[in-house]
C-alpha cells in the first residue's frame, strides 16, 4: 500500500505536469485536501508532515468537531465545499474561512443577514456552477451564473465573490470533462469583464480530473483519495 508521502509526491508531480503543459506557473495552482470522511489524526499527519495547510469539508456537521479540536499552533484553513443548506448557514460562518458552494439568491440572502447578526465585516464565497448538466449536482446553471453574480455583487455587501467552483461530469471521457471545465474559465472571465472585479479563484479538478483542470484553467484544485487513499464509509 502506498504511503501518504508516496500519494503526495504523485498528485504534486501531475500538478507539475499539467502546469508546464499548459505554459503555468505551479505557483498558481493550489492544492487543498478534501477530508470528508477522514479522521482528526489523519488530518494533522498530512499538515504537520506535508505542509499541507488548506482543506475541503463536504458536510458542516462532520466539519465541526475536526475544526474545533484543531491546534492553534498549526496554520489551517478550512472551506466548505458540499452543498450548504440555509439552516447550516450560521454554523457554516462559524468555522469556515470560505464557502465554495454558495448558488441561489436565497442562500446568498442569509449568508448576508446571518453576516450582518455575526458582526462579520466580509466573507469569502465561491459561486458553484452546475457546468456538467447532471441533474444529481448542486450549482447555478451557467445560463444565470452571471445574474447570480451580479446580485451577489451589488445586494450582499458582506459577501465577497472570489471566483467560481464546479464539479467536473461523472463521465471520463476527456472531451465531456474539459468542456465542462473551460465553459466555467469562460464564465469566469465574462463575470470579472462585465462586473469590473478581480476573480482570482477556479475551483475545479478532483483526484481523477486534476490534470485536466489545470490545463484549462484552475487555480485550486480539490484533492481527496488520491492524496488520502480509498475512503472507508461505515
Amino acid at each position: 500500500m502506498r504511503t501518504l508521502h508516496e500519494r503526495y509526491e504523485t498528485v504534486c508531480k501531475g500538478i507539475a505536469f499539467a502546469a508546464e503543459k499548459a505554459g503555468r506557473s505551479i505557483a498558481d495552482i493550489t492544492l487543498m485536501g478534501v477530508t470528508k470522511t477522514r479522521s482528526l489524526e489523519e488530518i494533522l499527519r498530512a499538515s504537520t508532515s506535508l505542509g499541507l495547510s488548506l482543506f475541503g469539508e463536504n458536510r458542516v456537521q462532520e466539519a465541526i468537531p475536526k475544526i474545533s479540536s484543531w491546534p492553534g499552533n498549526i496554520p489551517a484553513e478550512w472551506h466548505l465545499i458540499g452543498h450548504l443548506q440555509k439552516n447550516k448557514a450560521r454554523k457554516a460562518l462559524l468555522h469556515f474561512s470560505m464557502i465554495q458552494s454558495l448558488d441561489s439568491r436565497a442562500l446568498a440572502d442569509t449568508l448576508e443577514r446571518i453576516c450582518c447578526e455575526l458582526g462579520k465585516e466580509q466573507v469569502s464565497v465561491l459561486m458553484e456552477v452546475n457546468t456538467s448538466g447532471e441533474a444529481t449536482k448542486y450549482g447555478v446553471q451557467p445560463e444565470d451564473a452571471f445574474s447570480l453574480a451580479s446580485y451577489i455583487c451589488e445586494k450582499c455587501e458582506h459577501l465577497s465573490l472570489k471566483g467560481l467552483m464546479t464539479i467536473g461530469p461523472l463521465t471520463g471521457e476527456e472531451r465531456i470533462v474539459r468542456t465542462s471545465f473551460s465553459q466555467l474559465r469562460e464564465l469566469s472571465d465574462v463575470i470579472a469583464r462585465e462586473l469590473d472585479r478581480e476573480m482570482p479563484v477556479l475551483s475545479m479538478g478532483m483526484s481523477h480530473d486534476f490534470q485536466w483542470a489545470i490545463e484549462e484553467g484552475s487555480t485550486l484544485v480539490r484533492i481527496g483519495s488520491a492524496l488520502f487513499g480509498p475512503r472507508e464509509y461505515n
